[in-house]
């Protein structure tokens, strides 16, 4: 009997003492969320006027609006990692994981969806688990898969007959409806520019629906490589094969067909072709 006793209040020394160590981390993840209200409640209150009214005062407003809550992200990525790290064997990382899941790299995903972990059943890593089952679909170190679609002529390309021919290729998925990825746009021509002499090949794969307004955007955002799209949107060929569930997206291939990097944006994207194409 007092061997049971005893276990007993161990048990409850030892989770007094996680509450404990978890309170400090708990309190600053609320401060961040705090912020971050502040932060978008202070966006949305200039977002309501037109674009175009915006005075040079509003204009610098916005990007340090945009410049905090980017430094804030950092920090809030940064924290929830080290709760999973740190709180690794319990339930306690589960609710922070899904606040960081569209801008972790595939190996920090695949070690939060640690299946020995104490939270890896808990109904907030749902969409976690299945975010990773899609990006396993084009995972660093696989070969690639073909796609065959029409160009904007109306010819029936693939992929291949870019891939594996001695160049990186780097696969572009996005839309001309995609704000995001027309943002992007002008990082991914630079690079263009910039490598194009250098090895590197551009192959967009468009999720439009409609050929008038994708042709209009390559053409109005200055895509000079070659585009590929079955026109089906989010129901295309490539949402299935590369496990595509958010654009901008993109995979980098090496000369032989192997992905070796994804989802490549903004400097990331100039750092590992600068690397890669010396």
């Amino acid at each position: 009997m007092k061997k049971i006793i005893l276990i007993t209040a161990l048990a409850t020394t030892v989770f007094t003492a996680n509450a404990q160590d978890t309170k400090p981390y708990e309190e600053k993840m609320s401060q961040i969320e705090t912020q971050y209200k502040s932060l978008e409640t202070a966006y949305q209150e200039i977002g309501k006027k037109d674009p175009a009214t915006f005075t040079d005062a509003e204009k610098a407003k916005l990007n340090e609006i945009m410049f905090k809550a980017d430094s804030l992200y950092t920090v809030q990525k940064t924290t929830a990692l080290e709760i999973a790290r740190k709180f690794k064997t319990t339930k306690f990382p589960a609710k922070y994981v899904a606040k960081i899941l569209y801008d972790v790299e595939f190996d920090e995903l695949k070690e939060l969806c640690d299946p020995t972990t104490g939270y890896y059943n808990e109904p907030e890593m749902v969409q976690a688990k299945q975010l990773f089952n899609s990006y396993k679909l084009r995972q660093p170190g696989s070969m690639y898969k073909d796609l065959t679609m029409e160009d904007l002529n109306g010819k029936q390309v693939k992929l291949s007959q870019w891939v594996g021919k001695g160049k990186y290729v780097l696969v572009d998925f996005w839309a001309s409806w995609c704000g995001p990825c027309r943002a992007e746009m002008p990082n991914v021509v630079e690079a263009y520019n910039r490598f194009k002499d250098k090895g590197l090949e551009i192959i967009g794969v468009s999720f439009d629906s409609k050929k008038l307004q994708w042709s209009a955007a390559v053409e109005k955002l200055g895509m000079t490589w070659p585009q590929m799209s079955d026109l089906k949107g989010w129901e295309s060929a490539a949402a299935a094969i590369y496990g595509i569930r958010s654009i901008p997206s993109n995979i980098l291939l090496d000369p032989q067909g192997k992905i070796i990097a994804m989802d490549l944006r903004a400097e990331k994207l100039q750092e590992v072709l600068a690397k890669k194409l010396k």
